[in-house]
């Protein structure tokens, strides 16, 4: 008499966020007939006991585990013999990336740089505070040239995301490659506008959430099609921006060119700091501020205020506390002097715009401020609720953005 066994299988999630679940396949394993007349189990049984052995081999998880391959972003064809399970960060904002295409954005890192902890530390406590599991993430220290590889090694990752500047001293790369541990490069600061798609396609891959990268990416290409459209079109005049970095612990005035600062650019402004720095950042002197005069103004400076002088802007700041600050640029004895700022075009932006895939808001805010007439319908407000609403697992709560309140009337 024939027994049937039920194998059950586990169905491994897939790229487009299918959940993980339980197939129940009705297989007659132990199927061969019992008692003193049985006989071997023939041609039949023989296919019956193949199929039944790599069945149970694909409930176990120990046969066909798919290739992971895509290519990161110093242009190397990266494979994986498996979707990675314990991923360390090498630098710690791409966890706000994560964010954007997985509703859990910590469950497979297990190490990490300290920059976002140090230098956002507000967006972090809001990671935290949903994700308790973030404490118990190994703390790699900052990111820079002497991120050890041996660190690195002692926590076991089967990947290792670091950021595109660290590709040219390979030391790391080359330890961790030869070790076992596959690298990959990415990060949203190098080319923050072109460099978009191929960033956010790396960490769909490594994630297995392709589909949901697509779909932000086509969310924002749609957003800066508009700008890019509409200046083309109408090609007006661009104003001078001074995009002024503020911190407590800098002198004035830092300043962003480079592919950051083509941000300003595709937003419609001459950056008044094109072509006067080496680097991606760089310190413009007052007197040079000064007589360049821009017409726009804005201040922008990471979340929090925990030194005095710092500008407060970004994750839990209230839109008092900005305005409070940029009434206080007024009173300051060079930059209260600008024509932009005793004008009223003086603004306030969340710095680390420059190095998220949420730059989008950023463009967005600047075109309005650069031609209000010419954008009067965009909206970066709504363009932020509909990415917290729609994409972030943990939404961005604050004031990133902000215009200057024009000065009381004597």
């Amino acid at each position: 008499m024939l027994e049937p066994d039920f194998v059950l299988l586990r169905q491994r999630p897939d790229d487009h966020g299918q959940p993980e679940g339980s197939l129940v396949r009705g297989i007659t394993c132990g199927s061969m007939e019992r008692g003193p007349k049985a006989r071997g189990p023939g041609r039949r049984g023989a296919i019956r006991a193949l199929l039944c052995l790599l069945l149970c081999l694909l409930g176990s998880g120990h046969a066909l585990a798919a290739p992971v391959e895509f290519t990161d972003m110093a242009g190397r064809q990266v494979r994986l013999t498996d979707t990675p399970k314990r991923i360390a960060l090498g630098d710690g904002r791409l966890l706000t990336a994560f964010a954007l295409v997985t509703p859990e954005p910590v469950a497979r890192v297990i190490a990490s740089t300290d920059n976002l902890k140090r230098y956002d530390p507000m967006t972090y406590d809001a990671y935290l505070a949903k994700f308790p599991a973030l404490a118990d993430v190994t703390d790699l220290g900052p990111p820079s040239a002497d991120l050890s590889a041996e660190g690195l090694l002692s926590v076991a990752p089967d990947l290792v995301l670091l950021p595109l500047w660290l590709h040219s001293d390979r030391n790391s790369e080359e330890t961790l490659t030869a070790a076992g541990v596959p690298v990959a490069y990415v990060d949203f600061f190098s080319d923050p506008v072109a460099g978009l798609p191929g960033a956010l396609r790396v960490i769909g891959a490594v994630l297995e959430r392709r589909k949901q990268a697509e779909a932000y990416l086509a969310f924002v290409e749609r957003h800066m099609e508009v700008i890019r459209q509409r200046l083309a079109d109408a090609g007006p005049k661009r104003p001078k921006v001074f995009l002024h970095a503020r911190s407590a612990e800098w002198d004035c005035c830092w300043s962003a060119t480079g592919k950051v600062g083509e941000i300003i650019a595709f937003a419609g402004g001459e950056n008044i700091a094109s072509g006067m720095m080496g680097g991606q950042t760089g310190q413009l002197s007052l007197e040079f501020v000064l007589g360049a005069d821009p017409d726009v103004y804005i201040a922008a400076a990471s979340s929090g205020a925990s030194r005095p002088g710092d500008f407060p802007i970004g994750e839990g700041v209230a839109a008092a506390d900005v305005q409070a600050a940029m009434k206080a640029i007024r009173s300051e004895p060079a930059l209260g002097t600008l024509t932009a700022v005793t004008k009223g075009n003086g603004h306030a932006l969340w710095l680390f715009f420059f190095q998220s895939p949420t730059y989008v808001i950023a463009i967005e805010a600047m075109a309005k401020w650069f031609h209000p007439e010419l954008f009067a319908d965009i909206d970066p407000a709504r363009t932020l609720a509909e990415i917290n609403a729609t994409y972030l697992a943990v939404p961005m709560t604050g004031t990133f953005f902000a215009d200057m309140e024009p000065a009381a009337r004597p």
